[in-house]
């Protein structure tokens, strides 16, 4: 699998790794794999082999990669090769960037800050209320006051990873706005700062699922009003509430909508396409987190477990989807090209 020394100049600058979709402890009814309302996770449950993990890593030295994603879908803290993972990024100098759902299972909050805060970034919890009706209506299985402790004991320990002269990882709140937490998002961006969580970043809820449709907030003029309304509030939140040693949170892709809705929301170019790489479970590549690419829908473009992550950076599927995607039916419409319009997967 080794690449030739020229195609090192060349390739991702963040790799996705899809390690564990089907694992979660929690039920949220936007989530296609675990919804009550959905299919269902696959049985058996796909888990990507830590072995092909680190064989990327390893192919990609001297490289331009400098960040590294376990699974956005699913829960990666269930994912049994995260030590090893966190331990190789740390290593080469990578970062880390992970998604949480905020129960810390397993080894608890404290010790997830430890194994975590020296290699990551940024770790995004999702936090989709600033109520427990709310919070818990939306991710079935929460404990909203039991999350808050586990949150506030992982900031903990965060703090005192930083205070002995480790990485002081970022905190984020990661927000699937929708009909139901609509008026609670100002107070979530006032929470993030009482708690020391330096970031919000809001993003529409995709209806990957047919009950969502009415949820979305883009779905008409009506709806982005409200969604513009909210956004304006959030703005002023984030501008009046103050971080525990100073400072403002900082509010992402607060971006009102166009009076007509998502669909009339101009659209710019791939954020992802030439720029990131997604590895899933089952070791094929992707070039984006849309749904579509992961069913093929995009092409075909290579196994990492047969070839070099450079081969297919390189090779001709890829290069001609980059030079056509605009004709593509899937890339026309994605979402991900809109402002503000990112799902709930993009890290």
């Amino acid at each position: 699998m080794a690449a030739r020394g020229a195609e090192k100049a060349t390739g991702p600058w963040r790799v996705t790794f899809v390690t564990n979709p089907d694992d979660c402890n929690l039920a949220c009814d936007m989530c296609p794999g675990h919804s009550p309302l959905g299919p269902g996770p696959r049985r058996p449950p796909r888990r990507l082999d830590p072995e092909l993990v680190l064989a990327v890593l390893a192919e990609r030295e001297g490289s331009p990669l400098r960040e590294v994603v376990p699974s956005t879908m699913g829960e990666p803290l269930l994912w049994a090769g995260l030590d090893r993972l966190a331990a190789a990024c740390q290593a080469r100098g990578l970062s880390l960037n992970v998604t949480t759902n905020g129960t810390f299972p397993g080894r608890g909050p404290r010790a997830w800050a430890r194994l975590l805060a020296p290699a990551t970034r940024d770790l995004k919890v999702s936090w989709n209320g600033a109520s427990a009706a709310v919070a818990e209506r939306l991710m079935g299985g929460l404990r909203y006051e039991a999350a808050l402790d586990a949150l506030r004991a992982f900031l903990a320990e965060r703090d005192a990873v930083a205070a002995a002269g480790g990485r002081r990882c970022r905190v984020s709140f990661q927000v699937t706005a929708r009909e139901e937490n609509l008026a609670e998002l100002p107070e979530v961006v006032r929470l993030a700062a009482r708690l020391g969580v330096e970031r919000v970043k809001l993003h529409h809820l995709q209806p990957r699922l047919p009950h969502l449709r009415a949820r979305c907030l883009g779905r008409d003029g009506g709806a982005a009003a409200r969604w513009n309304g909210a956004v304006r509030a959030c703005l002023r939140a984030a501008g009046e509430a103050e971080l525990p040693g100073g400072g403002r949170v900082l509010l992402e892709n607060a971006t009102e909508l166009p009076p007509g809705g998502a669909a009339a929301a101009p659209r710019g170019p791939c954020p992802f396409l030439g720029q990131e790489a997604w590895v899933l479970a089952d070791g094929r590549f992707a070039p984006c987190p849309h749904p579509a690419a992961a069913e093929g829908e995009l092409g075909e473009f290579g196994d990492l477990r047969r070839t070099a992550l450079a081969e297919i950076w390189t090779g001709q599927a890829l290069a001609g989807l980059r030079a056509g995607f605009l004709e593509h039916p899937v890339c026309r419409s994605c979402s991900f090209r809109r402002a503000g319009g990112a799902s709930e997967i993009a890290p």
